[in-house]
């Protein structure tokens, strides 16, 4: 039976309000799943479970944190259901269709409901960078860049209305509790914003948060919100601590009685907020479905050895408000959590590195070990302590492959031929061309968006002055991609030609390059369409490009250094943590409210739980802070971190690195010898 394997609240989960034949539509469903309790299992059982009793794939909804967690999730539930369905359980894995991120399903819902809300179905979508840029050139078009006191950069403004939208929350609420620095800008804030998004209306594009505004706005209307509820019989989404009050709300209306609806999340591991995340949304899904709501809790850990279990447990128990449960294992071990204490960050990357070492000569790969941290900055002793004795390791981070230039113009070229008033793409593009600087760039843009056939009217217009044959073949470039008559993804093919000169003319590495942009065609050639590949890719971008990546890593084994925010869904047999002291963690910065020190909280825990065996929580006594003083870098001297006091120091082993050794005979000796180097002083000058 495939749910024999599950344990009993797992299967208490996995069975909820099902029926034989699938016709009972079960009442909401929330399932705290506690770090390592088998999450993911439990929900691929689920949507499984719900398939072979009778429901219709094609009529569950599946949302998850990412694109490629939505595609291991429908492998899982392919092969479990391959053991009841046999030949026909890739036909019904298949049919699960409506499954991805919320970002994703939201493109597609407001592309298929386009013309009742409004919108051209052709439109684009910017990432963050590409919004950024359309946000600079409104801020520098209302004169903002030249005030006289220093107003916010693009980045912070599109920080501060991302957080007024995702959060629910009105802009002087979002400047005086996140942004207190700009609440003097208020007003200038709300006519940029009102400019933005009256730009992104006439130019056909919209943003990450349009993605999830737009499809609130739409349910907002209830006859529309049932016909998209009525779609699905199910709706599933994960890790749902991590999601905003946007999200909340969107569910809301598709789910207003919770009926189908199942929600699975650990509040103790909601350290989003920087994302306009809420742990409000977990903590409150009972009484929002009150009295209907059912709550099931996995609390047994497949992952880690009980004394690491019960260091977590000790440290989360001490938050405010929280859903009760105690992880337990039957992975018994005598080794306790250590709290190391060392002098000085130096000492710290020192002693990460002897014991990586030791536990490399004990047989376990440095890929079974990982180091992790509150800050990326954290890092960088121990990235030189690693480099000097030839440790090779892997950071978390960094730039992702749609960051780098060549590949950000090739997406500019589809982009700007699936949508040509897209002016973000448009002004990046033809300033590739030699001669065409950003003024005549904006008057062609110009003059296209005043025509109601942009590519018509750029293909009139007289070619500027010094673009020679270059401008004629952008141009004819555009109109046999927008034409459609190469097809998709041969049409990636044709900006990969035009590109290439201007490849050549404008990066020494080109040839590096280039490998970046064949990967692009190849990972295009995986897509129906034009339309669908930009969707996708800028939704959920590949992490490497061949131009970023450095010298290459010829190791087959290597260690891993993480953000605990990167480290968040992954596991290592041996976990250290480094400047476990207050300042660090919880961070100085994030310590203004109780909200934000309980999250600062549950990334210690967060941490913690990714160990299977063993645990290292290092304590440097002092540690460098660099360019916050006026008289220079400067030390300061640390306490442990408050999220362990004392009552919780029975749960650590407790010790000091370097060990005292005993004194060698020579070294005794030495103790004994006496010099007056003061007479030797000012003998110098008699």
């Amino acid at each position: 039976m495939y749910l024999d394997k599950l344990n009993p609240q797992q299967r208490m989960a996995v069975e909820h309000g099902t029926l034989i034949d699938g016709s009972h539509i079960a009442g909401p469903l929330l399932v705290i799943a506690g770090a390592g309790s088998g999450k993911t299992n439990t929900l691929a059982h689920r949507v499984a479970h719900l398939i072979v009793k009778g429901a219709d794939p094609r009529r569950i909804l599946l949302m998850t944190f990412s694109r490629r967690a939505a595609a291991e999730m429908a492998r899982r539930v392919e092969r479990i259901c391959r053991d009841v369905l046999g030949s026909n359980a890739g036909v019904m894995a298949d049919a699960l269709h409506w499954s991805g991120t919320f970002h994703g399903i939201g493109a597609r819902l407001l592309r298929d409901y386009a013309q009742q809300i409004g919108l051209d179905p052709d439109f684009t979508i910017h990432d963050r960078e590409d919004s950024a840029d359309l946000m600079n050139l409104i801020r520098h078009d209302l004169g903002f860049s030249k005030t006289e006191s220093r107003f916010p950069a693009k980045g912070t403004c599109l920080a501060i209305y991302s957080r007024t939208v995702n959060s629910e929350t009105a802009l002087d609420l979002v400047l005086r509790d996140a942004f207190p620095w700009c609440a003097a800008w208020e007003k200038q804030l709300r006519e940029l914003f009102a400019c933005y998004v009256e730009a992104k209306q006439s130019q056909n594009v919209l943003d990450y948060d349009d993605l999830l505004l737009y499809w609130a706005q739409m349910v907002g209307e209830s006859v529309i919100a049932e016909d998209i509820g009525s779609r699905f019989d199910h709706v599933l989404v994960d890790e749902y601590q991590d999601t905003n009050r946007l999200q909340a709300s969107i569910l809301m209306a598709l789910k207003p009685q919770g009926q189908g609806l199942t929600v699975v999340g650990d509040d103790a591991q909601s350290i989003y907020s920087f994302r306009a995340a809420t742990v409000r949304n977990i903590l409150d899904f009972p009484a929002s479905f009150s009295p209907a709501a059912n709550i099931v809790t996995l609390d047994r850990n497949y992952r880690s050895t009980q004394p690491i279990l019960a260091a977590a447990n000790a440290v989360i128990d001490l938050t405010s408000e929280r859903f009760t449960k105690n992880l337990w294992t039957e992975r018994q071990s005598a080794e306790r959590p250590r709290l190391v204490n060392v002098r000085d960050e130096a000492e710290q990357a020192r002693y990460v590195a002897d014991k990586v070492l030791d536990n490399r000569e004990e047989g376990l790969k440095l890929k079974q070990q990982a180091v992790l941290f509150r800050a990326s900055h954290h890092s960088g002793p121990l990235e030189v302590e690693l480099t000097r004795r030839n440790i090779p390791f892997v950071k978390f981070g960094g730039l992702k492959f749609l960051d780098s230039a060549h590949v950000k113009d090739m997406l500019a070229a589809l982009r700007f031929a699936q949508n040509p008033r897209d002016r973000v793409a448009g002004f990046r593009l033809m300033q590739i061309l030699p001669g065409v600087g950003p003024s005549t760039a904006q008057k062609a843009l110009d003059l296209m968006a005043e025509d109601a056939s942009p590519l018509s009217a750029l293909a009139t217009m007289p070619a500027p002055p010094r673009s020679g044959e270059d401008w004629t073949a952008f141009v004819s470039m555009l109109q046999e991609m927008k034409s459609g008559k190469a097809g998709w993804p041969a049409e990636i093919g044709l900006a990969r030609q035009w590109y290439g000169p201007h490849l050549e003319r404008l990066h020494e590495d080109a040839s590096t390059r280039q490998a970046d942009l064949l990967q692009l065609e190849q990972i295009a050639g995986g897509y129906a369409s034009r339309e669908r590949f930009l969707t996708e890719l800028t939704l959920d971008p590949p992490d490497a490009t061949s131009d970023q990546a450095g010298v290459p890593l010829l190791d087959e084994d290597y260690l891993i250094l993480s953000t605990i925010h990167s480290a968040k869904g992954q596991e290592w047999t041996r976990v250290f943590m480094l400047n476990v002291v207050d300042g660090c963690i919880p961070n100085d910065l994030a310590v203004g409210t109780t909200a934000e020190i309980e999250e600062e909280r549950r990334l210690l825990y967060v941490a913690m739980t990714r160990a299977r065996d063993g645990l290292d929580l290092v304590v440097p006594q002092r540690f460098f802070t660099y360019g916050q003083n006026a008289q220079g870098d400067r030390h300061v001297y640390a306490s442990r971190s408050r999220f362990i006091p004392a009552t919780l120091l029975q749960f650590f082993e407790a010790c000091s690195w370097p060990q005292v050794k005993s004194e060698s005979a020579a070294q005794a000796q030495a103790r004994q010898v006496r010099i007056d180097v003061g007479a030797r002083m000012r003998g110098m000058w008699r």
